[in-house]
């Protein structure tokens, strides 16, 4: 089987370790240590196809976000690169007693977060990481708003994954409602490691 690597990003050796050197003993496929330079990253072929999670539980167990900051209610399509999942945003919830309490809107910023958890569900399908490891974004890019979302919508969100380099992940994703898109984005999704607080 053939390995193929996509982009370099500038990525040092140490960067590299951290992450892959945990999962290289989980995952169910081959990875290879490849150096250019002083940069050292890891390549590797084409995942399996992921199980589906179904719903919140499901969600649950893929990704350590909890309500209220948990965005994502069911997944109804997932790949090895491409996933979507859905939330109702019902009226009762705690962010439109105050954006806005005359006129309720659902944030933009809470748009890229859901498809950031979205990200953080497929990644975690793709690459088994230590329980001590959470998903953390690194960039976020060309972010575009193009329509409000009100209590009692569903948002749908689609997120592709389109560059993976070493510990990170590059992804553009999609929220819409009814088929209407209300937000675009790209972003760089990696993982990090859980410390104890001092």
């Amino acid at each position: 089987m053939r390995f193929r690597i996509t982009s370099l990003r500038h990525i040092k050796s140490h960067v590299c370790f951290g992450f892959f050197t945990r999962i290289c003993s989980h995952s169910s496929f081959p990875l290879r240590l490849v150096s250019h330079g002083d940069t050292r990253f890891f390549a590797h072929p084409p995942c399996p196809a992921p199980s589906l999670p179904v719903n919140t539980d499901d969600i649950k167990a893929c990704i350590p976000h909890r309500d209220p900051f948990l965005w994502l209610d069911e997944v109804t399509e997932i790949t090895e690169n491409h996933i979507v999942a859905r939330k109702l945003l019902a009226a009762n919830l705690p962010v439109f007693q105050g954006h806005y309490p005359s006129y309720p809107v659902f944030p933009g910023v809470l748009q890229c977060e859901a498809c950031f958890q979205a990200g953080a569900v497929l990644i975690s399908k793709l690459v088994p990481t230590g329980s001590n490891e959470v998903p953390v974004v690194t960039r976020l890019n060309n972010v575009q708003f193009r329509r409000m979302i009100r209590p009692g919508e569903t948002i749908e969100l689609n997120v592709e994954l389109t560059e993976r380099v070493a510990n990170a992940f590059y992804l553009k994703g999609k929220c819409s409602v009814d088929g209407k898109v209300t937000a675009r984005l790209e972003f760089v999704c990696t993982a990090a490691a859980v410390t104890d607080a001092p």
